[in-house]
């Protein structure tokens, strides 16, 4: 039996364990000793048998209907994000998983020109994966994560440079491993090896995407320790691109008139300079 076998039971058993009974509107008198909604208080409040409940919630129904789903989605208040994931987990099972050995879809041409005129801002494309499949020579500068190559996910977990380079590390964290489990909703065949490898490898990653967490962040903002400059706190947007290769393009940038809009231009003269030189 592989760690995900049990994916669905297990997102929605770590779901039931974050609601309050109380505000889900269960009364109940006695002394509780377990987190959330019991077994049994979720089913009843979603309409459906406590005991056909639990055999979802053991793997031995594992495709419920729609209107289940939808009951269960309305009973725990999942967002998009987690509908999404949801539904992912109770369709068919997906195409042999690739175990990250089969190469990722080259960028296309014209996200490749668009970096180029993008020189003096740090942007980067993702696979599904999160391997750094292009970016600015910015972007390499400012973070080593983000060079073309690098996998972010690897790096935050497995790079002792990560914890310096990002400040607010822990909660980095947490957002990466929640935003992968986002992109597995619609991309499982593709993640499951990865997701599989970095389970060993990392306990930290092991323990958060046992957490069962799930959102995406396409916007925000990030602090940065960046070599010789201190740290910059950019903004960022992710930006999906159209087609099969589940592609995302991020862009970094600074408020007009900060300390960073001064650091960011002073870094890319110098990063364009040197990209330039003789045997570059």
């Amino acid at each position: 039996m592989t760690h995900d076998d049990g994916r669905l039971g297990s997102f929605l058993r770590s779901r039931r364990e974050k609601i309050d009974a109380a505000s889900a509107g269960v009364v109940d008198n006695t002394r509780r000793r377990v987190k959330g909604l019991r077994r049994e208080e979720l089913a009843l409040l979603a309409g459906l048998s406590p005991s056909y409940y639990a055999r979802i919630e053991q793997g031995r129904d594992r495709h419920p209907s729609r209107e289940i789903l939808e009951a269960l989605a309305r009973v725990l208040r999942l967002d998009d994000t987690e509908r999404a994931y949801l539904w992912s987990l109770a369709m068919a099972p997906p195409a042999p998983a690739d175990n990250g050995t089969a190469p990722a879809p080259p960028v296309r041409p014209g996200v490749l020109h668009l970096l180029e005129r993008w020189a003096d801002l740090p942007a980067f494309v993702v696979g599904p994966r999160r391997d750094v499949l292009a970016g600015t020579a910015l972007a390499a500068r400012v973070n080593p994560a983000w060079s073309t190559g690098h996998n972010l996910i690897e790096f935050t977990f497995l790079d002792p440079r990560a914890r310096t380079v990002y400040p607010d590390w822990e909660a980095i964290s947490l957002q990466a491993v929640a935003g992968l489990r986002a992109t597995a909703a619609t991309r499982r065949a593709e993640l499951d090896g990865f997701v599989a490898q970095m389970r060993e490898r990392s306990e930290t990653f092991r323990a958060l995407w046992d957490s069962h967490d799930v959102y995406e962040r396409v916007t925000g903002e990030k602090r940065l320790q960046v070599d010789g400059v201190g740290i910059l706190r950019l903004s960022f947007e992710a930006f999906g691109l159209t087609g099969p290769e589940g592609h995302v393009l991020y862009l970094y940038f600074p408020r007009p008139g900060s300390t960073e809009d001064e650091a960011l231009r002073s870094l890319a003269a110098v990063t364009t300079v040197s990209s330039k030189a003789p045997g570059r």
